[in-house]
């Protein structure tokens, strides 16, 4: 009878707050993850949109939908809107000046269809899309950690990316969300080794940011290593057909849109020539030699700041230390295929890309690396982060997306 009255006593009693959590479902703990920080980012954009100064794209102090549309976006409405130039426009000294060709096409066409069905106009809709998309990232990126993470370390790396630094950009008319969730789907297939469904995600991925290359890269070594380890771990004629094929696709996929800026235009260099306009004020107009950006940067940044070599070391120690975190142990419990995207896009962007203020943005598909750093189980360690991430948010929308006057800092 004791026993009875017992378990009925317990059955009677309102559950902790520990096994709530417990029960909640998976993506219920994402969704509060993401709203919580999406409050926090639109706070900050508030603030400094608060205190704008009248600039190239609105008056003073605009409203969110109005400071959501500086810098780029600018751009990708154009594209929206107007399309592609069939002729590339020049500046006066002959060069090819800046130009939409320098903006892929899926985000913008995708804010197009939208606006079409809703009638809504570019602003609110942009800003929506770009929503969406973050909330969708987060969940696709939880379930991306959960392939080789335990659940609590895997929602804490979505914390990580939900409050990190360049998360604003999540908020605002770019295509970085849109981005991020292709990826995060295109490396969760490719863990699960579905490589037919990974066609589309490559292609649309591909056609929002460049990264058809870089993943190529992530695509060989895959196979490489599938080969390689193929007696423990069987690797079958039709999987080797698929994803030799897959690689073949998405390296075909990194020179589309080139093509088509050629087809357009008639200039081969068409996209190129688009994307060098942009570092011209820093270097003048060049033609693009592989991993030459970050060796012309080092001088130009050196002569700026009168620091000599310095900036030639620091490069060094970055590509040195870069490598050498790739194999910490934290990291390689991440798995290869984490590994190899992480590896293939820093190669990437070390052969193409000049650094300036923008190349922060430029590193937000690494996010694959939170992982290895939301390992750490310390209560302490894991507050520190997220506050100094928020503060991160803090500094980068103070030195990048906020306008005061001559800036060389662009998002």
């Amino acid at each position: 009878m004791a026993r009875a009255e017992l378990t009925e006593r317990q059955r009677s009693t309102p559950p902790t707050l520990r096994v709530r959590y417990r029960l909640t479902p998976w993506w219920v703990k994402v969704v509060v993850v993401w709203a919580a920080s999406r409050l926090v980012s639109t706070s900050l954009l508030l603030y400094f949109a608060a205190r704008q100064a009248p600039n190239p794209w609105s008056g003073a102090n605009p409203g969110y939908l109005q400071f959501a549309q500086f810098w780029d976006s600018t751009w990708y409405h154009i594209v929206a809107v107007g399309g592609y130039p069939a002729t590339l426009p020049l500046t006066a000294s002959g060069h090819v000046a800046e130009n939409a060709w320098a903006f892929l096409p899926a985000y913008p066409m995708l804010v197009r269809f939208v606006m079409a069905v809703t009638t809504l106009p570019w602003e609110p809709v942009s800003v929506a899309v770009s929503f969406v998309f973050s909330l969708l990232t987060a969940l696709m990126i939880y379930r991306l950690f959960l392939l080789r993470l335990p659940a609590a370390t895997a929602l804490f790396a979505v914390v990580l990316w939900c409050v990190a630094p360049l998360s604003p950009v999540l908020q605002v008319s770019y295509a970085e969300s849109m981005h991020s969730f292709f990826l995060a789907l295109a490396l969760y297939l490719l863990i699960e080794r579905r490589y037919g469904l990974l066609f589309p995600a490559v292609a649309i991925m591909s056609l929002t940011r460049p990264s058809g290359l870089a993943f190529a890269l992530a695509l060989a070594l895959h196979f490489g290593h599938r080969w390689i380890t193929r007696v423990r771990d069987p690797f079958p004629a039709r999987e080797r057909m698929l994803a030799a094929g897959l690689a073949g696709f998405s390296l075909v996929m990194g020179l589309a849109w080139p093509i088509v800026a050629w087809a357009v235009t008639g200039s081969l260099s068409a996209y190129t020539d688009t994307e060098l306009a942009w570092r011209s004020a820093y270097i003048g107009y060049v033609e693009l030699q592989p991993f030459a950006p970050w060796l012309q940067a080092t001088r130009f940044w050196g002569d700026l700041w009168h620091l000599g070599a310095v900036p030639l070391v620091a490069l060094a120690l970055l590509v040195v230390g870069f490598a050498a975190a790739l194999f910490l142990p934290a990291v390689r419990r991440l798995g290869p295929d984490l590994r190899f995207w992480s590896a293939s896009y820093g190669l990437y962007l070390l052969a193409v890309f000049f650094p300036q203020s923008s190349t922060f943005r430029l590193l937000v598909p690494m996010f694959p690396l939170l992982g290895a750093i939301a390992q750490p189980r310390s209560a302490a360690y894991r507050v520190v982060l997220v506050v100094a991430c928020i503060v991160g948010q803090f500094a980068w929308l103070s030195l990048c997306w906020w306008f005061d006057g001559y800036d060389w800092t662009p998002p």
